[in-house]
């Protein structure tokens, strides 16, 4: 697969503004665990190889484990993960997939049986963020290195 245009270096503004939203997340109350099984989900679910790539080795980096990150896409199936965590990822996929249902009034009561308000909203654009990047590399065909 060839890359395509190089957005970054043609939109220096565009990147600035996305980077601009990954350093809002470096300073909200969701943790850089549960910022990563968000991150690694949408990834899988949306196809973007590259961010898999680049979110599963962040995630290790922050004490996430091979068998977690290995059953992630099958995480309604295993007992590793906490409820808390299967709120988030239960909004991850209804977010990224919001063409189906979007986000479920079921999920959303759950979200906020554990968080407050300002995090259901952080989880939110955690989402959205890494939704939009996972587009970015898609559409121009940047691939693993």
């Amino acid at each position: 697969m060839e890359n395509r245009i190089d957005i970054q270096k043609l939109e220096p503004s565009a990147f600035k503004a996305m980077f601009g939203l990954e350093n809002y997340l470096e300073n909200v109350k969701v943790s850089k665990k549960h910022l990563g099984i968000i991150k690694i989900r949408a990834s899988q679910i949306n196809g973007c190889a590259f961010c898999i790539d680049m979110h599963t080795s962040d995630a290790m980096k922050h004490g996430e484990t091979s068998q977690r990150i290995f059953l992630l896409n099958a995480w309604k199936e295993t007992k590793l993960f906490t409820e808390e965590e299967k709120v988030i990822l239960a909004m991850t996929e209804e977010i990224t997939l919001i063409h189906q249902n979007g986000l479920s009034d079921n999920t959303y009561k759950q979200a906020q049986k554990i968080f407050d308000d300002n995090q259901i909203a952080q989880i939110i654009m955690a989402v959205a963020t890494i939704n939009a990047w996972n587009r970015i590399v898609i559409s121009s065909k940047k691939t693993v290195q």
